[in-house]
């Protein structure tokens, strides 16, 4: 296209030749457009989390296995505590006094999704309460320390062992992690408004304590970072200045919660009643010890987060460097070092229960919940890393490395993790064929699995597990333990006996020499199974007279 400009009269005229570019004559393509709606530019800002979050379900579903112990118990016991609700159905037991949360809560949602799409139905919702915790650590990162630390937080969260085991569990702890990590974003997302919102963050947090009650561990942390996120609630989006508000505030809003938090969780045990506080203090408060030893226990917790831990406490003196360098004054400085140290530390706060306990049950659970309030800090570390290695390829070798070699490392622990139990399927498959309805007492070592898949040929009063039995003999004697077991065995009390040798070996070893001696028992099948302790076998033994 050309346009001809005349020249003064005194002088000749001159063309000027101007070409438009193609993409001026179509206008702005379709990605340009998109980009520039409020959607796009919503997306745009998200790509890394949504590029984290696919990682997460790709590497969290090739994990395959079934049912876990917990799993079957909470399951079956949902699927009764519903048709209580619904048709005032015996539940033939008192989940509340032994349960480490409340039953009508998880243990409900659970059984509805396996009620509808079975046990990958109850895992698919662990896996989005898990997402969502992602997605909640990725929230408080960026308000705190910006988004490519959220995106590096988001990363190491959701690609941790813990992470990914939880994802694919069908049990209380992902639900009530991803409660705490909410309650935790509420509390940050409201730190520069009105102090009252703080209570929105109170629900979330009193649901997370009653889906699984150890997650009262992690409340203090969330009342402590309400203080100083209030005190230092991150930057100002369009200006980049700092937001402060006074110390005297901050400690109210902090104290605003736990008030509230105390008060909830006070009216909740007495409308629940003395069976919920049964539960609390065996299962957690008053939990029995175990013998783990602190070797054991503290070689495990750094196997599973030691990683993200050391990450963190780095991007605590990163932050305070960044604080300083940012000319903020001597308050800022500091209320920014406890913000980071105290997110940090919680991931110390699980290893340290299980070492007081002496047993390293549920730690690979447990040290997940420390993860949520770490990773935002390692975020920080590990964003310096990366941003600072940009311009020298040895330290973004040494970056990449630190991220390649925790993503290997965890990818092969949670495939560990969920190798740590037998596969049942075969066992059950030949259980199911030998059992009378109705009638048949049934032993089984761990009892929970084979009755969650065979509750359709069951009632609940047929099972009997090796952790705990009396016995009541014809001559009216009471017996329990080992002496009970023998018994029962001596007057072929129950019609089917399966004994694997596993967490109950003790046990099955002294109450195996009459199944062995052929003693009013006949062995049907011996079926192998292997688990995180090596190979054995189930060994599935009938009455003689059933």
């Amino acid at each position: 296209m050309t346009a001809t400009v005349p020249a003064a009269s005194t002088a000749p005229a001159v063309t000027v030749i101007h070409t438009l570019d193609p993409a001026e004559l179509a206008g702005p393509n379709p990605w340009q457009r998109f980009t520039e709606t409020r959607f796009g530019r919503w997306l745009i800002a998200r790509i890394a989390l949504i590029a984290v979050l696919a990682l997460q379900i790709a590497l969290a579903l090739r994990l395959h296995n079934t049912a876990f112990e917990d799993e079957g118990l909470y399951l079956y016991a949902g699927h009764h505590e519903i048709a209580w609700l619904l048709h005032h159905t015996n539940t033939y037991d008192n989940y509340a006094t032994y349960f480490s949360g409340a039953p009508f809560l998880y243990p409900v949602l659970g059984a509805a999704m396996d009620g509808l799409f079975g046990l990958e139905g109850a895992r698919a919702l662990s896996l989005v309460f898990m997402l969502g915790a992602t997605c909640c650590v990725w929230g408080v990162a960026r308000r705190l320390y910006g988004r490519p630390a959220a995106a590096c937080a988001a990363a190491l969260f959701a690609v941790a062992a813990p992470t990914l085991f939880l994802s694919r569990l069908a049990t209380y702890d992902p639900m009530s992690l991803f409660l705490l990590a909410f309650s935790l974003w509420i509390v940050v997302a409201t730190a520069r408004r009105w102090a009252l919102l703080v209570l929105l963050a109170v629900p979330p947090a009193v649901l997370a304590v009653g889906t699984k009650y150890a997650g009262l561990l992690f409340v203090p942390t969330i009342a402590l970072v309400a203080v100083f996120a209030g005190r230092y609630g991150g930057r100002e989006r369009e200006t980049g200045e700092a937001r402060r508000r006074g110390w005297l505030a901050a400690i109210g809003r902090g104290l605003l919660f736990s008030g509230a938090f105390g008060g909830l969780v006070y009216g909740w045990l007495k409308l629940l009643g003395p069976a919920y506080v049964t539960g609390i203090t065996s299962t957690t408060t008053n939990r029995a010890s175990g013998g783990d030893s602190l070797g054991y226990i503290l070689t495990l917790a750094a196997e599973l987060g030691a990683g993200v831990a050391v990450l963190a406490f780095a991007g605590v003196w990163v932050d305070a460097r960044l604080a300083r360098s940012d000319g903020g004054s001597r308050g800022e400085v500091v209320s920014r070092l406890l913000l980071s140290l105290v997110l940090a530390g919680t991931v110390l706060l699980a290893p340290a229960y299980q070492v007081h306990l002496h047993t390293a049950t549920s730690l690979q659970k447990h040290v997940g919940f420390g993860l949520v309030f770490a990773a935002p800090v390692a975020g920080v570390a590990l964003a310096a890393l990366l941003r600072v290695g940009g311009r020298d390829p040895r330290r973004l070798g040494a970056g990449l490395l630190v991220c390649l070699g925790l993503t290997w490392g965890a990818i092969t622990q949670s495939a560990q993790l969920y190798d740590g139990w037998p596969n049942s399927a075969q066992m059950v498959a030949d259980l199911k064929t030998q059992i009378r309805p109705v009638t048949d007492r049934i032993l089984v070592e761990e009892d929970e699995v084979p009755r969650y898949y065979l509750s359709d040929l069951t009632q609940p009063y047929q099972w009997y597990s090796t952790f705990s039995f009396t016995y009541t003999t014809k001559q009216g004697k009471v017996l329990t333990g080992v002496p009970a077991y023998q018994q029962a065995l001596a007057d072929q009390y129950f019609a089917l006996v399966v004994l694997r040798f596993g967490p109950t070996a003790a046990l099955d070893n002294e109450i195996d020499a009459p199944l062995m001696a052929k003693k009013g028992y006949t062995l049907i099948a011996k079926v192998p199974d292997s688990d995180e302790y090596g190979t054995g076998y189930y060994y599935i033994w009938r009455s003689d007279n059933s």
